[in-house]
């Protein structure tokens, strides 16, 4: 990533996520962040908004549809990435610019909320699903309970139940 510009951003979705495929079945998501800075009138006595930044914002593969399946409209994230330029040509043949973000990282901001994550099954690969939804697997009830204190098979919380090998 030697050059690239990483930035983070938190603020607000503006609709729910837009899933797509690519004709080769690769999901994508797209949606747009507003992020709006606050800053105190000391003057006024108040908080005051300023300009919003309305930016454009995509993640792929199975990325993609565990974040069309957990964000909704409205949600505060905090998103990480890099960002992207990209020109075209409009249809009245105008050249213009886009700055997008490639979403690295992205959850919800629990600043003023709260949340409960559930893992994903494993994909079996870099692959991804070739547009097949994935189960949810609940970790367990109490998300900070030690290991082994769980009831399910599940591998996060038995002890040596998983290998050293790279799983790639």
């Amino acid at each position: 990533m030697a050059g690239e510009t990483v930035i983070t951003v938190v603020g607000n979705l503006t609709a729910d996520p837009e899933l797509r495929y690519t004709q080769n079945g690769l999901p994508v998501a797209n949606f747009t962040i507003a992020s709006t800075p606050r800053n105190f009138d000391r003057a006024a006595n108040e908080w005051k908004d300023g300009e919003a930044l309305f930016l454009r914002a995509s993640v792929w593969r199975e990325f993609a549809e565990h974040v069309a399946g957990s964000l909704t409209k409205g949600m505060r994230v905090i998103a990480q990435g890099r960002l992207r330029q990209r020109s075209y040509q409009d249809r009245e043949g105008n050249n213009r610019t886009a700055i997008e973000l490639e979403v690295d990282e992205i959850g919800p901001s629990l600043r003023y909320a709260t949340a409960q994550v559930t893992r994903a099954a494993s994909g079996g690969g870099a692959g991804g699903g070739g547009g097949q939804s994935r189960p949810q697997q609940q970790v367990s009830e109490e998300p900070w309970s030690t290991p082994g204190s769980s009831t399910s098979a599940d591998a996060w919380s038995t002890p040596g139940s998983f290998g050293d090998d790279t799983p790639f």
